[in-house]
């Protein structure tokens, strides 16, 4: 599995990653799938992955959307982890789109055009299992699935995130992407504790974290992968690192997502900031 913090791949910041990975600070990186055309990688894409391991990470897969994972998409996933020879992909527990084909009362089909919370009832717990089922069967490699930044909750949901998402886990084996920032954007829309929640994560399951910037606003954090990652993830992302080493497990890999001010200065500031919040948790053991 990945080790060690790195950024995810995006064209602007090409050379400061391949400089990353020549100096030994880059050990893997992250593709959005739909970016990449399996038949035609940009080249830089190619010549980093001659140094680093490349996950292929999805956003539309919908693995919370009521029809079944369209095959076509999970061949793409399959077809880039071929490619890149990376050891799983990735993609987020949401639902994103009403229908794969249009019906009688829908002329086209219905996309959110977001990453939306599916409600956390019992009967979608049945369709989310189905789905990563379905789709580990014609994956050619792992699958590990992210929370997202929710900003509502349903009224009917029965279970908590750590609950829903833990016995997911438990039924499918899936692997798990932690993003703390997404956990602190829903904390704070829900108005819950966001290491209280952390802590009750299936966090044996975690294959890789996530971490990217936001801002507050309105009352609420908005996840925009576009500003400096903030004190809160910051220290979420310490008080995860010493519950790794508090165990005596060993920390996976870190990843930042930047897609907005994709500039060096500021997509290695916030590198920065995630190496010391990885140094805090660490020693805070040792303290």
């Amino acid at each position: 599995m990945p080790r060690g913090t790195a950024i995810a791949w995006r064209a602007p910041i090409a050379s400061e990653l391949a400089d990353l990975a020549g100096q030994g600070r880059l050990q893997f990186t992250e593709v959005v799938a739909e970016n990449v055309d399996p038949d035609r990688p940009p080249a830089a894409l190619m010549k980093l992955a001659e140094q680093v391991t490349v996950i292929p990470h999805g956003v539309t897969l919908g693995l919370a959307d009521a029809s079944t994972p369209d095959p076509a998409r999970l061949q793409r996933l399959s077809q880039l982890a071929t490619l890149f020879d990376a050891p799983l992909v990735s993609e987020h527990l949401a639902f994103v789109r009403a229908a794969e084909t249009p019906d009688s009362l829908h002329g086209d089909v219905l996309e959110a055009g977001h990453l939306m919370p599916p409600p956390r009832t019992r009967p979608m717990l049945e369709v989310v299992v189905e789905n990563i089922e379905i789709a580990q069967e014609q994956l050619s490699v792992p699958l590990a699935i992210e929370n997202i930044a929710a900003l509502l909750s349903w009224p009917e949901d029965e279970l908590d995130e750590p609950e829903f998402l833990g016995e997911i886990v438990r039924r499918t084996g899936v692997r798990v992407v932690l993003d703390v920032a997404n956990l602190h954007a829903s904390a704070v829309s829900r108005g819950t504790d966001a290491h209280e929640e952390l802590l009750r994560f299936p966090l044996d399951a975690v294959a890789y974290v996530h971490v990217a910037g936001g801002t507050e606003r309105d009352g609420l954090y908005i996840d925009t992968h576009a500003h400096p990652v903030p004190d809160a993830v910051s220290e979420l992302l310490s008080a995860y690192v010493a519950h790794r080493v508090s165990c005596g497990a060993t920390v996976p890999g870190i990843m930042l997502e930047r897609d907005a001010d994709v500039r060096a200065e500021a997509v290695l500031h916030d590198l920065d900031r995630i190496d010391c919040a990885v140094a805090r948790g660490v020693a805070r053991v040792g303290s």
